[in-house]
């Protein structure tokens, strides 16, 4: 946990920590994709714990609202995320109680992650600077990673003494391995967009100029796919990495079997027998 994931998150000055939370972590929804921006540049979008309450509350209405088919998060400036700003947070300042810690980590930046793991439209980041502790994790733990070139992912933690939080160490070893994963955790290098993507942490790198035109492209494709087969597919893809195959296979004939009730299944059916191109609803 840090009170600041980067050391180039200078402290937010008393303006922008005064600006409405919905000025800093922004929504806008076009084509069916919801837009979910961090606007504090001035702290390479380091979160405070309103705004990553704000943004755990955006995760789950995109998730349950029909209108919305995929999310797209990305950051505002020189910076993606450059991790916790706990300044401001509840009990902050106080003495520290036994638990306080872990109290912290599990109501905050796990509750975080989670949302993107769980939400049940795709979720992409365009990842447009500096993605540092929490917020690396914040973008590795969407379902496609753009990154622009410019971009780089430090696990800083190491080097304040500190252990990683926000799932680091549940995400890291299943996208990279495990040497992988403790080699990038234990000396805290910053890894570039092109050494993320050699990685696999990163789907593709792009010029920074290109990048949200990009992410639009790819989240528009995605809001035209079947939506409840993608969040199902997801889910699968997901706890494959924990299951066994006996309960690997269990669950994708149970999907299976709730897939074929939706509307855009029996349209995609259709459509192949009438040798057309499917147009699905997200029903």
């Amino acid at each position: 946990m840090t009170s600041t994931s980067s050391p180039e998150a200078a402290g937010p000055g008393r303006e922008s920590r005064e600006r409405p939370v919905d000025s800093v972590v922004t929504q806008a929804t076009d084509n069916a994709v919801r837009w979910l921006a961090l606007d504090r540049p001035e702290a390479l979008n380091a979160l405070t714990w309103d705004q990553r309450e704000r943004l755990i509350a955006l995760l789950a209405d995109a998730s349950a609202d029909p209108a919305v088919r995929a999310v797209v998060l990305t950051g505002r400036g020189r910076g993606f995320c450059a991790g916790a700003d706990l300044r401001g947070a509840p009990g902050a300042g106080r003495a520290r109680a036994p638990g306080d810690v872990a109290r912290t980590v599990e109501r905050g930046a796990q509750r975080l992650i989670a949302a993107v793991l769980d939400c049940e439209k795709p979720v992409l980041a365009a990842v447009n600077g500096t993605a540092a502790g929490l917020g690396a994790h914040l973008a590795l733990a969407c379902d496609l990673v753009l990154a622009a070139e410019e971009a780089a992912f430090t696990e800083v933690f190491a080097r304040r003494g500190l252990v990683p939080d926000g799932g680091g160490c549940y995400l890291l070893p299943r996208l990279v391995g495990p040497q992988r994963a403790k080699e990038l955790m234990f000396f805290g290098d910053a890894l570039s967009a092109a050494d993320a993507e050699r990685l696999g942490l990163v789907n593709r790198v792009v010029a920074g100029g290109e990048l949200t035109q990009t992410a639009r492209a790819w989240a528009e494709r995605l809001a035209q796919g079947p939506t409840r087969a993608l969040a199902l597919t997801k889910r699968l893809v997901n706890d494959s990495l924990e299951a066994g195959r006996s309960a690997s296979f269990a669950a994708e004939a149970q999907a299976q079997e709730l897939n074929m009730a939706t509307r855009d299944a029996q349209e995609g059916l259709t459509a192949f027998a009438e040798r057309r191109p499917a147009v699905f609803e997200g029903r």
